[in-house]
């Protein structure tokens, strides 16, 4: 099966795309496509693996499902698109970034036309420095969490990790939350650094991910093995 995605993905990923679950996933989707109001745009349900190939990897950032309200997902877990108003996961996410770092984050004030327009959500610029904003499940029913769950997505999203952690070295995994520490838990601390904490969200964010300063920590592993750090 031919898939529109990142070359470099589509050679380390084909063997998924052929096999018999993977079929039968995008025979689900793409009737959802047709019949609902389902989210990211068709052409952004890839947009994680095509802002940042498959060699350019320097970090995994787990989410689990797609936003679910219009025009927030485009693609990219904890992301959403320039002018949709920041969810209070990613909130969070910049609070401990201006916490650990002493500066706000890089992504959180848009510019439109060299003016300042205000806080954003939009994550791009991570993605395209080497952060793989990955969710378990790439597509979702409107108004419908988890809608998308165990129709295939998470079988993908399991062989995506594996290959990441199979045939790249030296990888950061942030694991927020006891889901995403669930899903990566077979990543290899030795070729790895593995970092976990609390979910972002305001439920969770007070248990463990406010100080966890992971985007130092980050920073400070990639430093040490030759990479550029993330301009957070």
């Amino acid at each position: 099966m031919q898939v529109r995605i990142d070359p470099s993905w589509q050679a380390v990923l084909q063997q998924e795309f052929d096999k018999p679950y993977f079929e039968l996933l995008t025979s689900f989707v793409r009737q959802q496509y047709r019949s609902k109001e389902v989210y990211p745009p068709g052409k952004q349900i890839f947009a994680a693996f095509d802002c940042c190939p498959f060699d350019k990897v320097k970090v995994v950032v787990l989410g689990q499902d797609p936003y679910h309200e219009p025009g927030q997902a485009h693609g990219l877990c904890f992301s959403v698109q320039q002018g949709v108003r920041v969810p209070p996961s990613l909130q969070n996410i910049y609070k401990e970034i201006a916490d650990d770092l002493g500066r706000p984050s890089s992504c959180a004030t848009a510019t439109v036309e060299g003016q300042q327009a205000g806080m954003s959500g939009d994550l791009t610029g991570w993605a395209k420095q080497g952060v793989l904003l990955l969710n378990a499940t790439l597509t979702v029913e409107a108004h419908r969490a988890g809608s998308h769950q165990n129709k295939g997505w998470e079988v993908f999203t399991d062989a995506v990790i594996e290959q990441l952690a199979n045939r790249r070295e030296n990888l950061v995994f942030l694991l927020w939350g006891a889901y995403a520490q669930r899903k990566a838990a077979f990543v290899d601390t030795k070729r790895h650094l593995v970092l976990k904490a609390a979910h972002p969200s305001p439920l969770s964010a007070y248990n463990g991910f406010f100080g966890c300063k992971h985007f130092s920590k980050t920073n400070a592993y990639l430093v040490q093995h030759g990479k550029q750090p993330i301009d957070w």
